[in-house]
């Protein structure tokens, strides 16, 4: 507790004296944070289908397949 009251000690000088930043966020930011954001969406879509495979296959008792083992490879010879 004592760290805790210190800390906050330390850190109220430069909360109560600070001044206006005038930040300025053109619109590239708010496109980077939305392909972020959306780059972060498919991510947890794309793990969550291939372990939902695994899942159902556990609940199920058979052996699971991922969703890329399913699709049939192709392989061109020359």
């Amino acid at each position: 507790m004592k760290k805790s009251f210190s800390a906050f000690l330390i850190a109220a000088p430069f909360i109560l004296i600070s001044q206006p930043s005038y930040a300025y966020l053109d619109p590239g930011t708010g496109a980077f944070l939305l392909q972020a954001l959306l780059g972060g969406v498919a991510g947890v879509l794309v793990v969550g289908r291939i372990y939902w495979a695994k899942i159902k296959g556990f609940f199920r008792g058979t052996p699971a397949k991922s969703p890329e083992a399913a699709q049939p490879s192709r392989i061109d010879e020359a």
